[in-house]
């Protein structure tokens, strides 16, 4: 029997199984990809995490882990199924189900993270790794010199763009609204390339090829005037959708699919805790994905101890 269960070993799973090892839990982190680090994986460049500035995705994923390493943090590479809640008489617990066992524990913290959202039109499924992206760092190279479309307007469509413009001949940021939602200092650097241009009001009707992107089919939403764009490569930034899906019945969820959690990341199931992009919060990003790890334990310690095993 485990104290505790950690499903994701992105930053706020990482944090949590940091804070979990100096509280002496007997903890396990569960992660179905090989590699930690969640989204950030992805990211090229992090230049908003307190003393690592300018740092590569991949190099913070790779010191977020090595430092759970440096404290022999416990990790099995697994895919999680179902969690059930068994109430058996002052001594609740919960059955982990992965593809290779069951594990017992008497609390969780889910920090699964969320996955990129999809704009659902079509031809984007049946082209999805024919020139359809949803990440600009893992498959930009593929596109040097050529000529790309960013689908979105928030902050990872805007470091996309300019991502992707060192490397492009001309990058369209495609947004469905007349600003963007990213922060200044972001816009400010967008400004500065001559090979990105904004196309406002526009959203995505379809797109379009063979075996491999051609074109990308767009709709004014102020006069309705449909247009067609020759691109090669459509990268699609356009938020984010938690990966809830398989635990709705453990505990409450909101219209959005996020975890209702308070800001001690507690759930409405007693036992369950709810850490980074998977809970209800204002702000997603990395620095309070760290910080709900480590709350997520302090709230374990204090379950645990409203709970002891008898």
């Amino acid at each position: 029997m485990r104290d505790l269960i950690i499903i994701g070993a992105g930053p706020a799973g990482l944090s949590a199984a940091i804070y979990a090892k100096r509280a002496a839990l007997n903890t396990l982190v569960i992660e179905k990809n090989p590699l930690s680090g969640g989204q950030i994986m992805n990211t090229y460049e992090v230049d908003n995490y307190l003393g690592l500035p300018n740092i590569g995705g991949f190099e913070m994923a790779s010191r977020f882990r090595e430092h759970a390493d440096l404290l022999n943090c416990e990790f099995l590479t697994a895919e999680v199924s179902k969690i059930t809640k068994i109430d058996e008489k002052d001594n609740p617990y919960f059955i982990i189900k992965t593809n290779i066992d069951e594990i017992a524990a008497r609390s969780v913290i889910i920090a699964a993270g969320a996955s990129h959202a999809k704009l659902g039109v079509p031809g984007e499924t049946e082209l999805a790794g024919m020139g359809v992206s949803y990440c600009a760092t893992c498959d930009g190279a593929f596109f040097r010199g050529r000529t790309v479309a960013v689908i979105g307007g928030g902050d990872v469509a805007a470091e996309d763009a300019i991502f992707l413009a060192r490397a492009c001949e001309k990058v369209y940021l495609i947004h469905r609204r007349n600003e963007l939602r990213a922060a200044a200092i972001l816009i400010e650097a967008l400004q500065k390339l001559n090979n990105v241009e904004i196309l406002w009001d526009t959203v995505v009707e379809g797109i379009d090829g063979e075996d491999q992107v051609e074109a990308v089919k767009l709709r004014n939403v102020n006069t309705n005037v449909i247009t067609s764009l020759n691109v090669a490569g459509i990268f699609i930034a356009v938020g984010l959708v938690p990966n809830t899906k398989i635990f709705q019945n453990i505990a409450p969820i909101n219209e959005k699919g996020y975890f209702i959690a308070d800001e001690n990341c507690v759930t409405g199931t007693s036992g369950i805790f709810a850490a980074g992009d998977i809970r209800t919060k204002k702000l997603r990003q990395i620095t309070t994905a760290v910080a709900d790890g480590a709350i997520a334990v302090t709230s374990v310690q204090q379950y645990l101890l409203d709970f002891p095993m008898k």
